[in-house]
């Protein structure tokens, strides 16, 4: 099979990210999560599926809620810790987010990253199993490529803002 530089740039032909699965200790809590504090969408799921789940979509993406086996065996909520495992959305207003937080009596955690001048804001928290959530205005941070154009990666980058963000970096 011959290499071309399509193949050596994407070698899986990937496309995007799909989903996110989640091992719950009730699917029908982390519904209510999941729609009502970040706002997915419940969608259908395929029926052929023999066990309790649930699938939803909102931001581009899929979160699929699997009920756990085992809920009462399902990892105790600790601390939040902002160098664990976590899933991360960008947000418009991250006061409006933290407003909504305290409302909520959700206990989170704020960092706030410097790099350069720029400053970003991260709330991290976690859902009603222990996955941990982070809502940032991280899109403020220019996106850096670390390969060369003579690397044979390609960092493929969709979003025409974070395009032109480079560039223009490319260009000072």
């Amino acid at each position: 099979m011959a290499n071309n530089n399509n193949n050596n740039n994407n070698p899986l032909q990937l496309k995007s990210l799909n989903h996110v699965s989640l091992l719950c200790g009730s699917v029908d809590k982390s519904i209510d999560f999941y729609v009502n504090i970040l706002g997915f969408c419940p969608i259908q799921r395929p029926t052929s599926f023999d066990f309790n789940g649930a699938w939803l979509f909102n931001y581009g993406i899929g979160i699929h809620l699997l009920q756990s086996e085992d809920p009462e065996g399902m990892p105790k909520i600790l601390q939040i810790n902002p160098k664990d495992n976590h899933i991360s959305f960008q947000c418009e207003s991250i006061a409006a987010v933290e407003r909504r937080l305290k409302q909520m009596k959700i206990k989170y955690v704020k960092n706030i990253v410097e790099e350069n001048g720029i400053y970003v804001d991260q709330l991290f928290f976690h859902d009603p199993d222990g996955w941990m959530i982070e809502i940032c205005n991280c899109d403020k941070l220019p996106v850096v490529p670390l390969c060369s154009s003579s690397s044979p990666f390609n960092c493929n980058i969709p979003n025409h803002h974070l395009h032109q963000q480079i560039l223009t970096m490319d260009q000072q």
